[in-house]
């Protein structure tokens, strides 16, 4: 089974994806932020940088998917393939924050890597208004992070809105953590823990 959360900067991906793949004994794989060699570039100078970095996620989310192919055991996956290009590649054409050129050779070859990558069996979308990504943001005090302006996020979180409302690779939850605490507060990761449950049971019974 293959679970992957979506979301966007600061909506607790990395977290849930942590504290879930804990919970059901899930595989859990995460997204390149730390040891990606663009990132910090990307946020000083996002013209320049844009095109480097989204090739790099793009590759890192690749290889993702063929361990998750690979694996016998279930896996969770700290966003999808299909983010790097419906989300952040698309918001840096619109800003005119990458070249025609980049965008086009960029799409070629997602459009090349999508046609051997099989879409998971449960997405599940944490949705987050801009003031609980800005909290989030401050409290996990990334210095390069703080270079993300408001716009940016307000644009992402814009893209992401219509990509999942034109969801249709697979089964879709949406979570609403604007007023949740999944980390400090049990009974909100409980709530979470209860929706995963009748989804995943779903699943377990498709499969039979």
């Amino acid at each position: 089974m293959h679970i992957a959360i979506s979301g966007n900067i600061g909506s607790g991906k990395t977290t849930l994806t942590d504290k879930l793949a804990k919970h059901y004994g899930w595989e859990a794989q995460f997204e390149a932020v730390d040891n990606n060699p663009y990132l910090a570039d990307f946020y000083e100078d996002m013209l320049r940088w844009s095109f480097h970095l989204q090739v790099y996620f793009l590759n890192s989310r690749f290889n993702q998917i063929i361990r998750i192919r690979e694996s016998e055991k279930s896996v969770i996956q700290d966003r999808t393939i299909y983010e790097d290009a419906h989300i952040f590649a698309a918001n840096l054409k619109k800003s005119g924050l990458i070249s025609e050129r980049d965008y086009a050779n960029y799409l070629e070859l997602f459009n090349s890597m999508t046609k051997f990558v099989k879409a998971p069996d449960l997405l599940i979308y944490l949705r987050a208004d801009i003031p609980k990504l800005v909290s989030q943001i401050q409290k996990r005090g990334r210095s390069y992070e703080n270079l993300i302006r408001l716009d940016y996020l307000k644009n992402l979180n814009e893209h992401y809105e219509e990509w999942i409302a034109n969801y249709d690779k697979g089964k879709l939850l949406i979570i609403d953590v604007n007023h949740l605490d999944f980390v400090t507060h049990v009974e909100d990761f409980s709530e979470i823990v209860s929706k995963v449950d009748l989804e995943i049971n779903g699943l377990f019974s498709k499969q039979r």
